[in-house]
């Protein structure tokens, strides 16, 4: 059964209905799901209205692995955290996307949309790679940049802990058992302080492949928020600042290429987080809950 979907905005973005015997979220086919994804990167499911649990089974149903910011606390299970970062405007970011552990996709569920304001924010790197100037272009493929930041033994102690399943308890998770989960040895070190904290540097580039293909896309967290964490250090590889022309260049694109998300109750979003890049204007009523998901492509999927 094909999917009943339509285009989001201007850009390659998908909304997906119910169709006339797809009223719930399990009725979707995760492959058929995942194959528009990788076309559009982000869809907005709207009409489907699922309780925090479907919205739950329906990331486990599209995921090998579920991850989490050790920031947030879990709601319904150990899939969904509700999104709390303070009232002012979050820039464009990947999820993780300044850290070793960038999930391929980001998910949202609004339970309850807002009267004004606190719309999320999407913008899709392959459109900001392409209008780039070549002098972005060849100093962003020159070289790689590199994230530092300091982050406190309780958070990344609870991360361990949820990626090791709980089979560790907290009080005996050690240094080696959060560098074993880094993939890349190579692009990343994590130096230990007496108080238990870690400071990690992570060299990734600023536009990167993606999950479903070669193509390169402005796809970082260079002007990503910091709400929860220090803010990290950012460099080009060889310790070099990066020149304020270009990320000012570069912003103004991603302001220019960036589409809103007008939340309506019920609605789910996912995101081919290694592509598109989301944040948040201004909250200015408070009165919404909106939970976040993360997570990477289950097998076989693509």
């Amino acid at each position: 059964m094909s999917l009943v979907h339509e285009q989001y905005g201007n850009g390659a973005g998908r909304v997906i209905r119910p169709g006339a015997e797809q009223q719930r979220l399990a009725d979707l086919d995760p492959a058929a799901v995942i194959d528009l994804l990788a076309d559009s990167g982000f869809l907005l499911l709207r009409g489907f209205e699922p309780s925090l649990e479907e919205f739950s089974a329906f990331v486990k149903a599209h995921s090998g692995r579920v991850t989490l910011d050790p920031a947030r606390s879990f709601h319904g299970g150990d899939v969904a955290q509700k999104v709390d970062a303070g009232v002012n405007a979050l820039g464009l970011h990947i999820e993780n996307g300044n850290s070793p552990f960038v999930p391929d996709l980001t998910w949202f569920l609004c339970e309850k949309a807002a009267s004004s304001g606190s719309q999320t924010t999407v913008c899709d790197g392959y459109r900001v790679w392409a209008r780039a100037s070549d002098e972005a272009r060849a100093a962003f493929t020159a070289q790689e940049i590199v994230y530092s930041r300091r982050v406190e033994e309780d958070k990344w102690k609870a991360f361990v802990f949820h990626q090791l399943g709980g089979a560790k308890p907290r009080e005996e998770i050690t240094l080696a058992d959060f560098t074993g989960l880094v993939n890349d040895q190579e692009s990343t070190t994590i130096t230990p302080a007496e108080d238990g904290s870690v400071t990690y540097s992570y060299r990734t580039g600023a536009a990167r492949t993606t999950l479903f293909g070669d193509r390169l896309s402005w796809a970082n967290s260079i002007f990503g928020p910091s709400y929860n964490y220090e803010p990290p250090t950012i460099t080009f590889a060889d310790g070099s600042e990066i020149p304020a022309e270009l990320l000012a260049e570069l912003e103004k694109l991603t302001e220019e290429e960036t589409e809103e998300l007008d939340w309506a109750h019920g609605d789910v979003a996912l995101i081919d987080n290694t592509r598109v890049m989301h944040g948040r204007r201004a909250i200015t009523d408070p009165d919404r809950t909106i939970y976040n998901a993360q997570s990477y492509l289950k097998p076989g999927l693509r």
